[in-house]
């Protein structure tokens, strides 16, 4: 809790200097007052000065932390050694606990280039001047996800609406699959939440999955590629679970860079990802996905922004201020939860 308000307090101070000598823009939309957004894609724009751009030694990399880090920085190495190689700098991977830290990560210009879960992806956008380029993928088409929703294979539930008064887990609050798309798309369904049943939040994707597998939750809304790669590892088996509802695509986890990075450098090293191809073990661990498949926010964002528009939700500041408070408040009741 401790780190988060520190966090929180360094991003209301900083965003209040850069407020005060911020850019005049023709455009700026849902971006904070540091940013603007002149060409209409959504994203930061450059620096108009070149003295803003950033052209490190070290290019700091991470990965969304749905699952523990440690994990990715061992898979991600060989892209990592190989990315150095090709922009000649020095690559580190960046563990992050949170996506809050993450964002906060990149807005405070520690962090350089990343993988960002979907949700998350848009309050980067917004926060921290993130603009997204590639997601995992193949040669014609970038992998997606759905929103599933999982139950032992035992139960009785055959449908969401069986879940009414059932305790049933989201991830964290800003979890696209895990809590804003639920939010979103089951009323339609015939269940809402938080008023037909109290949200519970594990914390991430892979301690919902192993909540039900547990007995601690009887459902649970989790992403399809989480739950089908805990599966390949061994982790669960699907025959023991039963899926009672799947969404329409969602874009995975994105690739993202900050803002302000030297134009040259950026350049190189767009071209450095998209030319890459995933060793066997990446291709294992991310279903089969190949390549960085070229994307754009405006695009291949819009239904995870139609998502958050139904729900009654925003990535702006405020936003972004409560669902940190409200991951920060979930961690903890999971770690709290954990001790004997």
């Amino acid at each position: 809790m401790t780190r988060w308000l520190h966090a929180l307090a360094t991003f209301a101070l900083a965003a209040a200097a850069f407020g005060a000598a911020a850019q005049d823009c023709r455009n700026r939309g849902d971006l904070d007052p540091m940013y603007c957004d002149d060409d209409g894609n959504l994203v930061a724009d450059a620096p108009k000065d070149p003295k803003k751009f950033k052209n490190p030694n070290t290019l700091v990399f991470t990965y969304t932390p749905v699952e523990d880090p440690a994990v990715y920085e061992k898979i991600f190495k060989p892209f990592t050694e190989y990315l150095a190689q090709c922009t000649a700098k020095r690559v580190v991977f960046y563990q992050v606990q949170s996506n809050a830290a993450e964002i906060e990560a990149m807005r405070s210009g520690r962090l350089h280039v990343g993988g960002f879960s979907t949700g998350p992806t848009a309050f980067a956008v917004n926060i921290a001047g993130a603009v997204p380029f590639a997601i995992k993928g193949y040669e014609r088409d970038f992998q997606g996800y759905n929103l599933i929703v999982i139950v032992k294979k035992d139960s009785a539930f055959q449908k969401l609406a069986d879940l009414k008064g059932r305790k049933v887990a989201h991830t964290s609050p800003s979890s696209n699959s895990g809590h804003m798309a639920p939010m979103a798309l089951f009323p339609k369904e015939g269940l809402a939440p938080d008023k037909d049943y109290k949200i519970l939040f594990s914390g991430k994707h892979d301690q919902s999955v192993m909540g039900v597998n547990s007995g601690d939750y009887e459902a649970a809304a989790v992403a399809s590629d989480v739950f089908h790669r805990m599966a390949t590892r061994g982790q669960i088996k699907e025959a023991d679970f039963r899926i009672i509802y799947t969404s329409a695509k969602f874009p995975t986890s994105s690739f993202a860079y900050a803002h302000d990075l030297e134009p040259a450098l950026r350049d190189k090293m767009l071209k450095c990802f998209y030319d890459y191809r995933y060793t066997d073990e990446m291709k294992k661990a991310f279903d089969g996905a190949d390549r960085f498949f070229p994307i754009n926010f405006k695009e291949h964002w819009s239904v995870v922004r139609q998502v958050a528009e139904a729900g009654g939700e925003k990535f702006n500041s405020a936003a972004y201020e409560k669902e940190s408070k409200r991951e920060a408040e979930a961690r903890a009741k999971a770690a709290a939860a954990k001790k004997p």
